[in-house]
C-alpha cells in the first residue's frame, strides 16, 4: 500500500492511495506512528477507508506534507562508492577506510527540520556550501530492542525517499574536532511524498535491498544516478544495528546514506570543487526513485548568522 499525507482545513490528513493514484483520507488525526505501533491496524484502516471511499481527491490536486514526522532520524553510510569519493576531499589517495566494513555506522539527523517533498529550502545561516543527499530511509514499525538481523526485518514496515541537505563548510569545520555533524545537517531532510509498504516492494527484492533505480538532478540537467541495492548493508541490519542496547520505535527513521553520485561533496572529491557549483537560491533539486516516488525543492535565501564569541 501508498500513503500520503496533506493539507486540509481540518489540519493535517493521512491518506491511502487507490490505483489511479487518487487520495482516500483516513480519520483525521491518524498518524503513521500511530498506526504503526499496532500490527496489523495500518493496512486494516486503509482497507475500511478504500471500501468507503468517502473523501477522494486526486494527487496532482493535493498540497502534499511529509508523509510522517519522525520521532528519531539515524543517517547511516552504505553505500561504498560514496564513501570513497568523499574521502577524497581531505586525501586524494584515499580508498575506503575498513571500519566501514565492520560496522554500519550512523549519525542522529534533526527530525526538527523535517520538510515535506515540495517546499522550499532556506540556505542555512552562513553557509557557502550547499549541497543535497539522495537517499531512502526504511520507516520502523513495532517498537523492538536487541533485535536480531532477522528480527530487524519484521520491524521495517515501508520505505521513503530523503533528500538530506548538507551545509558542507560547516559541516567539514566541526568535524575537525572529529564528532559528527551536527549544525552542518541541521537546516532541512526532505522526505518523498510517498510511504510505502514493505510488501509492496517484496518483488524487487535484490541482494541487500531493492532493484530500484535512483536519480538526482539540480535545475533538470542529471547529477547523479544509482540503484539501491549497492547498499553494502541491508536496512535489516541497519534496524539490528540501530536497536542495540536501546529501542527502535514506529515510525523512527532509518536512512541509508547517500548513494553513488548522489551529492556535491561526493562529485568534488572526486573531480575538484569546480565540477559542480554549489547550489544557489533559485536552484531546483530533484530526486527520484523507481516505484517510491521523490523530492523536488527550490532552494531560496537563508538569514544571516547572529555571531558568537570565541570560547575562552
Amino acid at each position: 500500500m501508498r500513503f500520503v499525507r496533506h493539507r486540509t482545513d481540518q489540519g493535517p490528513s493521512l491518506a491511502v492511495l487507490n490505483d489511479e493514484d487518487v487520495l482516500i483520507d483516513l480519520p483525521i488525526g491518524l498518524d503513521l506512528p500511530t498506526l504503526l505501533a499496532t500490527e496489523g491496524r495500518l493496512h486494516e484502516v486503509a482497507e475500511n477507508a478504500l471500501k468507503s471511499a468517502e473523501r477522494a481527491l486526486p494527487m496532482a490536486e493535493a498540497d502534499l506534507m511529509a508523509p510522517l514526522d519522525p520521532p528519531t532520524i539515524r543517517d547511516f553510510s552504505t553505500f561504498p562508492e560514496h564513501i570513497a569519493g568523499i574521502a577524497r576531499n581531505v586525501d586524494p589517495g584515499a580508498g575506503i577506510p575498513a571500519t566501514f566494513w565492520e560496522i554500519p555506522t550512523f549519525y542522529f539527523s534533526n527530525p526538527y527540520a523535517t520538510i515535506g517533498p515540495y517546499d522550499d529550502v532556506a540556505v542555512p545561516p552562513g553557509c557557502q556550501k550547499f549541497d543535497f543527499e539522495l537517499e531512502v530511509a526504511a520507516v520502523v514499525g513495532g517498537a523492538g530492542r536487541d533485535l536480531t538481523v532477522d528480527e530487524a526485518a519484521e520491524h521495517i514496515a515501508g520505505f521513503v525517499v530523503i533528500n538530506d541537505f548538507s551545509a558542507r563548510d560547516l559541516q567539514f569545520h566541526e568535524m575537525q574536532l572529529q564528532l559528527g555533524p551536527a549544525k552542518g545537517k541541521d537546516s532541512a531532510t526532505a522526505l518523498g511524498a510517498v510511504f510505502v509498504t514493505a510488501d509492496d516492494l517484496a518483488h524487487r527484492r535484490s541482494g541487500t535491498s531493492f532493484d530500484l533505480s535512483m536519480e538526482v538532478r539540480v535545475n533538470g540537467e542529471l547529477v547523479g544516478a544509482d540503484r539501491l541495492d549497492s547498499m553494502a548493508w541491508s536496512f535489516p541490519a541497519l534496524a539490528a544495528y540501530a536497536s542495540r542496547g536501546t529501542w527502535i520505535r514506529p515510525g523512527d527513521l532509518l536512512g541509508s546514506g547517500t548513494c553513488e553520485g548522489g551529492c556535491l561533496a561526493e562529485l568534488w572529491g572526486r573531480h575538484g570543487m569546480e565540477s559542480y557549483p554549489p547550489l544557489r537560491p533559485g536552484d531546483e533539486v530533484t530526486t527520484s526513485v523507481e516505484l517510491l516516488g521523490g523530492t523536488r525543492n527550490r532552494v531560496v535565501v537563508g538569514v544571516e548568522p547572529h555571531p558568537v564569541a570565541p570560547g575562552r
